[in-house]
């Protein structure tokens, strides 16, 4: 398992029991008003006890105007923290350490009434461009959230600046038309998540580890995030103080689908990261030769997400060389078995191929 089954001491002095860990899925288990429910208690200490040495919860709304779909966990209040704290003092038993993704979904919060918080008002996407006033409050609900977080005993959160939701939509030259100083160059598009983790640094304790996720380049949709810009954010990220950066990728060993002359994005980032901040790296790892090939890409850490659905024991079970991961589509009976609710599993069903029964592959 070369280092993954070792641990890793983050530069906030937090260990990690090992290198693998869980990607913060989306799961759609919670109650309605954002409280923790028995049944994602249950799927996350699952993932915690079979191996995993850090288990992210799925991205929790810091505020009612940043929730983004039904099912979504929250820590805007603190009525959330009761349920979170269970939560925290079960992974933390189970061997693993706990952290909880910040989220706030900007234009994507399609749940919140009214106009959604966005980079610039927009009648046809029913967006309204964040003022100072706006800014501010954003910045004071993640702080907040934070603090909810260390209350209930967790040992890290990750500000979530990734995948089109509000972080995105600043940095992202193609959604971001602002001409004061939350737009126009990178300085200006990468403020708000500068300004976001200092307050989150300073506001926590020393010993709490803080991290951000990134989407470094365009892989969906192409809106103008480049791999040079995004090493930088990275960078400017070490120096707000974060112990981790997580690379939210398709493939982690991969390339930037618009710039494959610049080798690999992990390489990348590794070789620009100060040597105490920690790489983790999300993307297609299903197995011991995936896993070791993205830790020679450049990961500290190596985030599994659709695999760890299947597979709660997938750290344990790589380690069988005769281990041959299964993949979707699933049968129901298999995902109960791994403790996916009834939520989970329609959620999941959506998605073509994903589950036997549910939607039909495409083509």
């Amino acid at each position: 398992m070369s280092r993954l089954t070792s641990p890793l001491a983050l530069r906030c002095g937090l260990e990690l029991p090992a290198r693998i860990a869980m990607a913060p899925l989306t799961n759609c288990q919670s109650d309605s008003d954002g409280t923790l429910s028995e049944t994602e208690r249950r799927w996350l200490v699952r993932r915690a006890s079979d191996g995993f040495g850090v288990v992210s919860t799925c991205a929790a709304f810091v505020s009612a105007e940043g929730h983004a779909w039904d099912g979504q966990l929250g820590i805007s209040d603190d009525r959330h923290i009761p349920g979170l704290r269970q939560l925290a003092g079960d992974i933390t038993a189970a061997g693993a350490v706990g952290i909880v993704q910040l989220h706030h979904g900007g234009k994507e919060a399609k749940t919140a009434p009214g106009p959604m918080l966005s980079t610039a008002d927009d009648a046809e996407q029913n967006t309204r461009g964040a003022t100072e006033a706006d800014i501010s409050r954003v910045i004071a609900d993640f702080v907040a959230a934070a603090l909810r977080a260390e209350a209930a005993g967790f040992q890290g959160v990750e500000v979530h600046g990734a995948n089109g939701y509000l972080f995105t939509q600043f940095l992202a030259p193609a959604d971001n038309p602002r001409n004061d100083g939350y737009g126009g160059d990178l300085v200006g598009r990468a403020r708000l998540l500068r300004e976001t983790v200092r307050a989150v640094r300073a506001a926590v304790k020393p010993g709490f580890a803080v991290g951000v996720r990134l989407s470094p380049v365009d892989l969906w949709a192409q809106r103008g995030l480049r791999l040079e810009d995004s090493v930088q954010v990275g960078r400017w990220m070490a120096e707000d103080g974060v112990d981790f950066v997580h690379l939210s990728l398709r493939d982690a060993t991969g390339v930037a689908p618009h710039e494959p002359d610049l080798g690999p994005v992990a390489r990348a980032f590794r070789d620009a990261l100060p040597a105490d901040v920690a790489l983790f790296v999300v993307g297609g790892v299903w197995t011991l030769a995936d896993a070791q090939a993205a830790e020679a890409a450049g990961a500290d850490v190596v985030v599994v997400g659709k695999a760890s659905i299947a597979h709660p024991d997938l750290p344990m079970a790589m380690q069988n060389p005769d281990f041959v991961p299964l993949r979707p589509p699933w049968t129901p009976e298999h995902l109960v078995a791994s403790d996916v609710g009834p939520a989970l599993l329609g959620y999941l069903s959506q998605f073509p191929g994903m589950v036997v029964g549910g939607t039909p592959p495409r083509g």
